[in-house]
């Protein structure tokens, strides 16, 4: 079994780096640009290059939600990136109401945090909207794969909670992160799949099409047989698990032919401009861009056309890249901070690259503690103080009818930097009119008594609504601990 080493550190030459990341961009556009004519379409096909005009690429918003994920960590900084503050960015200036995009939106606005805004009456959260807009993240923790997967994962809760959408993010978020170090695909492949759950559909599929791949199947074949698989999800052309598995098609029998691999992909059918794409851009980061052809760079030029930005207002105009170059130059800048806020063991630096010989096998446990330590649970949320953390579930959907219950459920902690020991807590709800805890107190001192287990309290109340209920009712829990003056609020919305 390997263990972990505490002195791992890998470098990533900074000049190849910047190529590679130039490059990923390019490749997006590319496959996304190709793919767009035949979005949709469920049929296979047969193309042989562009059906669009040469001179510009085609808009596309798994390109575009990048740019605001981009300016939120310019803005926000590394750590305060998470589900939460990228869901107002989605409020203020993602109009699309697509889909997943449109419900994560309006849960949002109904008072419903993420990733519970992503569960939430969501028939879309195993579909595509997420693992599509990975790149930034993957690009800003380069050689970091548990890294990118956690943002990414961060990102996919607003409007996929915890289904597979999510899943794939992280799935694809960490392949593309590891392409940084390695240049065997395979390599990558399994670096993201360590990083997802082994039981997930989206793993199933991955597993499925390198099993596929191995046995000799035909790519189509291969790809008919993934679509039988998954036909229970309900999503149709727009499920995550059988268009990451056709992006991973693509990437397999394309066999390290970046043309070769792209137009695999998009013959897949379905969900064809962003299979493309994201195949694209996972090539461009393994080889650079040597390995994208001068032909299909020159097809599609190097600006960005956005299609789902809102600029009308003046909040993203200086904000939104307008070439690959410039959107290069912008997550090259913010690389450094990410990986010295979250303490990474990479770093860029100029000169080559030094990749430790059991690299491949560190990434793999990094992957796995991030397996083991995010899962997620449907109707769950994490909240933080400069104290404490908490991570709250509910019982079921957040509904609420006049005389009914909820069971909310919480693991408090105190934050690791101040020290493991949790000191008393006092608890105090506030409540609705009509509205009563009936299992728990509403105020309470919750004294800590295992002196094995001091870093953390298990609490758990039933809230029981009056007579009438409002359309959102706001349930607030206020945690202080003793002889500390941060509270710890945690809303609890539960609609009528």
């Amino acid at each position: 079994m390997y263990v972990m080493r505490k002195d791992f550190s890998m470098k990533l030459s900074l000049e190849d780096y910047r190529d590679r990341v130039y490059a990923c961009w390019l490749g997006k556009n590319i496959g996304g640009t190709m793919g767009a004519p035949y979005e949709g379409k469920r049929q296979t096909h047969d193309i042989q290059g562009f059906a669009t005009a040469p001179g510009t690429p085609c808009p596309n918003d798994d390109l575009d939600l990048q740019l605001i994920w981009l300016h939120a960590m310019e803005q926000m900084g590394p750590l305060a990136i998470n589900a939460a503050t990228l869901g107002e960015f989605w409020i203020s200036l993602l109009p699309p109401n697509w889909n997943e995009y449109g419900i994560g939106k309006n849960n949002i606005r109904r008072g419903l945090v993420p990733p519970i805004s992503g569960d939430y009456q969501n028939s879309w959260k195993h579909s595509n909207g997420a693992w599509i807009r990975t790149e930034v993240w993957a690009c800003m923790a380069p050689g970091c794969p548990e890294l990118a997967a956690k943002y990414a994962m961060e990102d996919a809760k607003v409007d996929h909670g915890s289904g597979e959408g999510t899943v794939a993010a992280a799935f694809v978020a960490a392949m593309q992160s590891a392409a940084f170090a390695f240049r065997d695909l395979r390599e990558c492949i399994e670096l993201g799949l360590a990083a997802i759950p082994a039981e997930s559909r989206m793993a199933d599929s991955i597993r499925f099409v390198m099993e596929c791949y191995d046995g000799g199947m035909a790519p189509l074949d291969a790809r008919n047989a993934v679509q039988q698989r998954n036909a229970d999800i309900g999503n149709g052309w727009f499920e995550a698990p059988s268009n990451v598995a056709y992006a991973v098609i693509g990437l397999l029998w394309g066999e390290g032919d970046f043309k070769k691999s792209v137009i695999t992909a998009i013959n897949c059918g379905d969900d064809t401009d962003c299979t493309g794409a994201t195949v694209g851009a996972t090539m461009g980061i393994l080889g650079g861009t040597k390995e994208v052809p001068a032909d299909w760079q020159q097809h599609i030029g190097d600006a960005i056309i956005t299609v789902s930005i809102n600029r009308g207002d003046g909040k993203t105009g200086g904000a939104v890249p307008k070439t690959c170059k410039e959107l290069t130059e912008r997550v090259v800048a913010q690389a450094p901070y990410v990986l010295f806020a979250n303490h990474a063991y990479t770093t860029l630096a100029s000169g080559e690259a030094q990749i430790p010989e059991d690299a491949g096998e560190y990434l793999r446990a990094k992957c796995g503690e991030l397996r083991e330590n995010a899962v997620l649970k449907p109707y769950s949320a994490h909240y933080e103080s400069a104290v404490l953390s908490a991570d709250m579930v509910l019982d079921g959907a957040p509904d609420i009818e006049p005389l009914g219950e909820r069971t909310v459920t919480l693991a408090v902690r105190c934050n690791r930097a101040l020290g493991d020991q949790l000191d008393n807590l006092t608890c105090r709800w506030w409540l609705p009119e009509g509205f009563t805890v009936v299992k728990g107190k509403q105020t309470a001192v919750i004294t800590n008594k295992n002196p094995h287990d001091s870093g953390i309290a298990t609490l758990q109340f039933i809230l029981k609504a009056g007579e009438t209920v409002a359309p959102s009712n706001r349930c607030v829990l206020e945690i202080v601990a003793e002889g500390r003056c941060t509270p710890l609020y945690i809303p609890v919305i539960l609609l009528g």
